[in-house]
Formats: C-alpha cells, structure tokens, sequence
C-alpha cells in the first residue's frame, strides 16, 4: 500500500472530525475550566510548553476545516501540554441563524478533539450568538449572547493552574445598544478577578488570555483611536499591579505582535490560524500559532507556520 502524504492524511482527518465531505523565527528568551481532552500534564518537571492558537474562524467552507485540521496536527507534533484559544473559534454566529450556529460550533467542537492534550477556549466577538440586528433571533433567546458559548463550553472567564503557573481567560466582549460589540471587561468579572487574585499568592507567575487586545500598537499604526481595544484595560492590569503578572496573550487584530511594559510584563497578539478570512495572509502575518515554552520563571515563544499558506496556494493551481 503507497504511503498516506501527510495532506491526505490531513484531508482524511478533517472529513472524519467533521462528518462532511466538503465540508518561524527563533525563540526568544524573555526573563477553571475542565478542558473536554483530560487533564493537563504534570510531572516533578517545572519546564513545559503550551500552544496559543487564536482567531481559528471555523466554517465548512472555503477549506478551513483543512486548514484547522493542518493546525491541530502541527500542535500535536509539538506535542505541548495543553492548547489556549484566542477566541473567534468559529465565523460566525453574531448573525444568528440558529441551525447554522449549532453547526458551527459542533464542528469547532468535533475538530477541537483531535488535539491530543487538553483545549482552554476564549471567547471572541464572533461567538457571540445573534448579537447583531439582522439575526433572526433576538435577546430572548436562551442562547443569545454568551449563551450558545456557555452551552458548548462552560464559563466564559475563568482561570487554571499548572505547575506553578496561574491561567487567567477572560471575557473581554458586551453588546453595545447599537447592536455591535466592544471590548470592555464587565463589572461581575472584575468582581471574579478580584477574588481570584485574592486566592492567588503574589509571587505566583500570572499568564491572561483575553480576544480583544489589552494594549497594541495596532491603533497608533492604522490610526483607529484605540477602537480595537479593552475600553477597560487599564483597570485590570492595575489589580495586577501586587502580583507577578508574566504575559498577555490576545487576538482579534489577525496580527503578530510582541511588546515588553516597562520590564514589567509582556504581551504577544497572536497572529490568526484563519489570515484573512482563509483567503491570505491579513496585516502581512502568516497564518500560525504562538508556541510558549515556560523554564522555571521565564519564557520563550516561537510563532509556527501551519501550513495553510503553501496548502491553500497548491488548492488554486
């Protein structure tokens, strides 16, 4: 029997997961909710790796369920301890159409399962479920808001240990009175925080995940006046002042970008497994994931190429 490439392994995998037919540069050295894919590892070893895949943009069209399908096997080569999400895990439900929302996120949740180590998912604006006037269905739908993401996945902010490090995943997304969304962090989360900090040793290594970028150049560069950002930022990260807080890892911009505050904490904007919505690169950043390998109280990252680029280019010809 030929040997299985690994595209049509990829491409057997993703109709599996689906049950449709159609459906880098070096490291750089810097100095809860229950995952459905069992626990994370934990070993006498202090050292491990996570993966931060965000703006994943899932639909069974244009090829992206190959495409999420390249990323999850590129993660389970890397083999990390467990993956984080950066929220806009599907494309999407703001929309609404019921039918076609439970389609999206059970393929999300499908696929999501060929990682082979635990999955901790952000929520990002486009999961948020019949938020925008056209939506067929309106705020009185159990499901409206967060409540389709609540269904699927448990809480949308919430935190995790893992040796030694504390995981903070918030919710950095409301509905305006326009019927759109805006990053803001909301006043029962930040009551939430607080205890969570309360319970948290000060010394501990402190790493959040948030969709909406807490800090980026991203506005400064294209000239948005901070339209992309937490409107409420600043109010987290000074209760976070009297803890050891390491990084913030976000999405939303479908850009990479790293920054350091004041050798105080960093912050990476973690590219987009999708690019332009499955069609290119958008802002010039390959698809990818961030790769976090953690030594003690340091990290290292690595930004890693999926693939998709060369796969999608060799669907065209």
């Amino acid at each position: 029997m030929a040997k299985e490439t690994q595209g049509n392994l990829s491409r057997r995998r993703f109709i599996q997961a689906s049950g449709m037919a159609m459906a880098s540069m070096p490291f750089l050295s810097l100095a809860s909710q229950r995952p459905e894919n069992g626990q994370a590892k934990n070993s006498g070893d202090s050292s491990f790796e996570f993966s931060f895949l965000t703006d994943i943009h899932l639909k069974p069209e244009m090829n992206a369920p190959l495409g999420f399908q390249m990323a999850i096997d590129k993660v389970n080569a890397l083999n990390p301890d467990f993956v984080i999400t950066g929220g806009d895990l599907v494309y999407d439900v703001m929309r609404g159409d019921y039918a076609r929302s439970e389609m999206l996120f059970d393929l999300y949740q499908k696929m999501s399962r060929g990682f082979q180590m635990p999955v901790y998912n952000c929520i990002g604006n486009h999961d948020l479920f019949a938020i925008y006037e056209e939506s067929p269905e309106g705020a009185d739908h159990p499901d409206y808001k967060y409540g389709m993401w609540e269904r699927y996945f448990g809480k949308t902010y919430y935190s995790f240990d893992h040796k030694g490090w504390h995981f903070i995943v918030l919710n950095s997304l409301d509905v305006t009175e326009e019927k759109g969304y805006k990053g803001i962090f909301q006043a029962d989360q930040l009551d939430w925080l607080a205890e969570d900090l309360k319970n948290t040793d000060p010394s501990t290594p402190i790493i959040v995940t948030t969709h909406i970028p807490m800090l980026s150049t991203h506005w400064q560069l294209k000239g948005q006046n901070g339209a992309v950002g937490v409107e409420n930022s600043a109010e987290v990260i000074r209760m976070l002042e009297n803890h050891n807080l390491k990084l913030i890892l976000q999405g939303h911009i479908h850009w990479k970008e790293y920054g350091m505050v004041n050798d105080r904490f960093d912050f990476i904007t973690g590219g987009s497994i999708a690019g332009n919505g499955w069609k290119g690169r958008r802002h010039n950043t390959k698809e990818g994931f961030v790769q976090v390998k953690i030594q003690g109280e340091s990290f290292s990252w690595e930004y890693i190429d999926h693939g998709w680029e060369a796969e999608r280019l060799k669907l065209e010809l």
